[in-house]
């Protein structure tokens, strides 16, 4: 369950069965020189241990609403909650909420489904048809028949074996489908990526969803059962902002740009006919899955922490804020473009270059040239610089820390302070003070920034080239002093206990520092890492393909 452009699991099939007994050849060597975008792929084999588990489905259904408590059902919420936001005094200003629960962020994402009377605009990167994934699409269903006008944009990198279920989607009167960067072979998905490489390798990366142009949902989750805590596989800690005020319209008009954008696509003019009776067949579906054990706790959870509704009636924002929408031009997904087109160019010149503090959280993180370079001239004006990724252990796209391994040392050397999180932490604790549940096992999926602990970066962005320079992203700003005060105090208490702290020992050799109940442990190599990894990580760390990671 990657969040990362790389080529589908049919390619890397392909590739095991193809090319593994010469990995090690000169015959290899040249066809990775030919075509380095396959190694991303065959890492993988290695070094990711992602699956995804199908979910028992029942047979029978019910015609309820699933999965929210009765006064989140309430027609109006969101338009009385939106009266209200109006009203408050100061121009441009928003309600936030932080969701860092899994549990919380799924509800907001059915509430809003659910609250909706007009319009529903939904930008994914991924959206896997699994527990999470089916609620989200009968909810879909359920809006458009009852005359919401629904907009479903999706990244075609992860859609196999979902034509048919987003076929019927989009044959329905009030719902359309569209594709970014769709791969031409629907059957033999692999072959566009070998056909047309230069296009396929560039992605839609963002996420939001927004109701009637009032309120949006941006971060980092995509849907699925990791980035919710649904599945028994390891959970996704990450971060999503649901902000009800004018930062909406904002956007709305963002995804209208992309909507009408030339690498997006209309999914009737690929995808066959569906059979008749398939959305039929997915409300069935979905009230089973709603049963589920994973179901059934989700829906307790929220029971324990009161109604999702309770966001847009009666539980207070987080905080009230200006936001600033952030995003790329949607031609970067057809090739370079214009750096003041970029998210990164926006960023730099709508805030204030840090002066005392810069904390960042990338699952991703591969600084390059021009990141080593910046992190260098910040230290030199005295800023401190503390960046959270993931462990050997814990990431989901071990050929991306292989990126990240050989910077290490020189950030070190120049005084950035570097934190890995464990595979066992706490998940979405150690990204937010908002009462997080966490998980048995971990991986960070977050990708938030805080400049001097007092302005906050929220979205879909990671610290790596292809965030930079290939694939499409979207974020907000928060001007919040005291939410960003609260996230930076409440991060620094956290790092000890969820993550490896990284030091330069006297001799110069890297150490992991492990706070532990009794005393810390030191660890020499990667932490829980096998000797086959580490070897397969430097040989990695040689190979031109940086500008892929």
């Amino acid at each position: 369950m990657q969040d990362r452009a790389f080529p589908p699991s049919a390619l890397k099939a392909f590739l095991l069965t193809s090319y593994l007994p010469c990995f090690l050849g000169a015959w290899l060597r040249a066809l990775l020189k030919a075509w380095p975008g396959l190694l991303l792929a065959l890492s993988g084999l290695f070094l990711s241990a992602c699956s995804d588990a199908e979910a028992p489905v029942a047979a029978e259904a019910q015609q309820q609403p699933i999965a929210l408590r009765p006064e989140a059902l309430r027609p109006g919420l969101l338009q009385e909650a939106a009266a209200r936001v109006a009203q408050q005094p100061g121009a441009g200003r928003n309600a936030v909420w932080m969701l860092a629960d899994g549990y919380a962020a799924l509800a907001a994402r059915l509430l809003l489904v659910q609250q909706a009377q007009r319009s529903l605009d939904l930008q994914y990167y991924i959206w896997h048809d699994d527990i999470a994934g089916a609620l989200l699409f009968d909810a879909l269903r359920q809006a458009a028949d009852r005359g919401v006008q629904v907009r479903l944009l999706l990244d075609d990198n992860n859609t196999a074996g979902m034509d048919e279920l987003l076929a019927a989607l989009d044959a329905h009167p009030r719902i359309e489908v569209r594709l970014f960067n769709a791969n031409e072979h629907r059957r033999w998905r692999w072959l566009g990526y070998i056909t047309d490489f230069t296009r396929m390798n560039r992605r839609m990366h963002n996420k939001s969803l927004t109701a009637d142009g009032l309120a949006s949902i941006v971060g980092g989750r995509n849907v699925g059962d990791a980035y919710f805590g649904l599945g028994d596989q390891t959970l996704f800690a990450d971060l999503d902002v649901l902000a009800l005020g004018p930062v909406a319209g904002d956007v709305s008009a963002d995804f209208e740009r992309y909507w009408r954008s030339a690498p997006v696509r209309p999914a009737g003019s690929l995808l066959a006919a569906a059979q008749p009776g398939v959305l039929e067949v997915l409300a069935v579906r979905a009230q089973a899955l709603s049963r589920t054990p994973q179901a059934r706790r989700y829906i307790e959870a929220l029971s324990a922490q009161g109604s999702a509704g309770s966001l847009l009636n009666g539980r207070p924002p987080d905080a009230w804020s200006s936001l600033q929408l952030v995003s790329d031009d949607p031609a970067k997904g057809l090739g370079p473009v214009p750096a003041a087109s970029l998210l990164t160019h926006e960023l730099a010149q709508g805030q204030q270059p840090p002066k005392r503090s810069l904390h960042l959280i990338s699952p991703y993180f591969v600084p390059g040239e021009k990141g080593m370079q910046w992190f260098a001239e910040l230290r030199r004006q005295g800023v401190q610089v503390l960046v959270l990724t993931n462990a050997l252990a814990a990431t989901d796209v071990a050929v991306v820390h292989s990126g990240y391994a050989k910077y290490r040392h020189e950030l070190l050397a120049m005084g950035v302070q570097l934190w890995e999180l464990k595979p066992d932490a706490s998940a979405p604790s150690i990204v937010s003070a908002f009462g997080a549940e966490g998980s048995s096992s971990a991986s960070l999926h977050a990708k938030t920034f805080l400049a001097d602990c007092d302005r906050l970066f929220v979205g879909s962005f990671n610290l790596d080239p292809r965030s930079a320079s290939l694939n499409t992203e979207m974020g907000v700003t928060l001007a919040a002093p005291d939410l960003a005060q609260t996230v930076c105090a409440h991060l620094q208490a956290q790092l000890p206990l969820h993550a490896y702290q990284l030091k330069l020992a006297t001799d110069g050799q890297m150490e992991w520092w492990e706070e532990q109940a009794q005393a810390r442990k030191v660890w020499t190599e990667e932490p829980h890492s096998s000797a086959w990894q580490r070897a397969m990580l430097r040989l990695l760390a040689w190979l031109p393909v940086e500008w892929l990671l």
